[in-house]
């Protein structure tokens, strides 16, 4: 198993990265906090660019790949939701024009006659509000739904949260009758494991851009006539957040790696990957605001849409302490 990129996928990042740079720049993530300013254009670019087409999970490595250039850039498309947790979940029901939301659990399936009946409630589902499709896992199956021909049986409501580009909903689902061809047969295992990976290359990316401000920030801030760059405590902390953001980049490119060779090693891998990158966004979050001084908690710099983005991720899917709770199950199960 190889543990770094081929001259393929080192291509493929200074493409992706550059298209980033160009369709989803900070003023456009700016613009979307303040004005409102539409990201259905750069959703579009994304499709028509075929990054929407890597859901098959021999392509985990490439995903990854596309997600840090993401998390990143604080991209305020349904990128996110629509690849790593829909599209893993909607098998071949998945289609790459339409954006997608998971909705993990609080709905309830029961027979009735020929068909099924869904109801319940599901809180903070990312991207419930706009997703064109959902994919709901209950016991009895996973349905794949279309929004719109539920009608007035889904409701959704965004709520509101502390990072502004962010969308999660609280989505209910009142008598839904779904036919039996609404079911999908899929790994709901696997599709955990892709949901996990991209989680944590999403808050890899946040949290390299925060690193990325700090490192412009502390060269060109003088104190006593000197960038406070040159000073030694600020020279460490900068480093304690590179090491930070290294060891979650290695961990969680691993687990992709492991998800597109179809490793048994995954599970352990998606795990400890997430509950690296929880790790990584406390130490950057805290010395990335340190050391940006007074002008880190400022609504003017852009260090806020990063840091809200990085911590965003550790909320969603399960935070630290859970997941090293798991990796500790795995290695007592093993007798390691």
């Amino acid at each position: 198993m190889l543990l770094e990129f081929d001259e393929d996928q080192r291509l493929w990042q200074e493409t992706v990265r550059d298209a980033v740079g160009k369709q989803c720049p900070p003023a456009l993530v700016r613009g979307i906090a303040e004005d409102g300013v539409d990201p259905t254009p750069v959703w579009k670019a994304y499709v028509e660019h075929g990054w929407t087409e890597m859901n098959d999970p021999e392509n985990a490595v490439e995903l990854a790949i596309v997600l840090e250039e993401l998390g990143r850039a604080t991209d305020p498309t349904p990128y996110l939701a629509t690849m790593s947790q829909f599209a893993p979940l909607a098998g071949d029901r998945f289609d790459s024009r339409v954006s997608g939301a998971a909705v993990y659990n609080g709905v309830t399936a029961h027979r009735d006659g020929d068909g099924w009946v869904l109801d319940g409630t599901a809180r903070h589902v990312l991207d419930g509000d706009r997703a064109e499709r959902l994919a709901i896992v209950t016991d009895a199956a996973v349905f794949v739904v279309d929004v719109d021909e539920a009608g007035g049986q889904v409701s959704r409501r965004r709520s509101s949260v502390f990072d502004p580009i962010l969308h999660v909903a609280d989505l209910s689902v009142d008598g839904l009758r779904l036919p039996d061809t609404a079911r999908v047969a899929v790994d709901t295992e696997r599709a955990q494991h892709i949901a996990l990976m991209g989680m944590a290359m999403t808050m890899v990316g946040a949290c390299q851009r925060i690193l990325d401000l700090v490192l412009d920030h502390v060269r060109s801030r003088h104190q006593f006539g000197v960038p406070i760059g040159s000073f030694q405590a600020v020279q460490h902390k900068a480093a304690d957040m590179h090491v930070a953001i290294e060891r979650a980049r290695a961990l969680s490119y691993y687990a992709a790696l492991t998800i597109a060779a179809d490793d048994s090693r995954r599970r352990l891998a998606a795990t400890m990957a997430k509950a690296a990158a929880g790790e990584c966004q406390a130490l950057v979050f805290r010395h990335g605001l340190q050391l940006f001084g007074a002008m880190g908690f400022t609504w003017e710099n852009d260090l806020q849409f990063a840091l809200k983005r990085a911590k965003a991720g550790e909320l969603m899917l399960g935070g630290t302490a859970e997941h090293r709770a798991k990796v500790t199950e795995e290695y007592r199960a093993a007798n390691l």
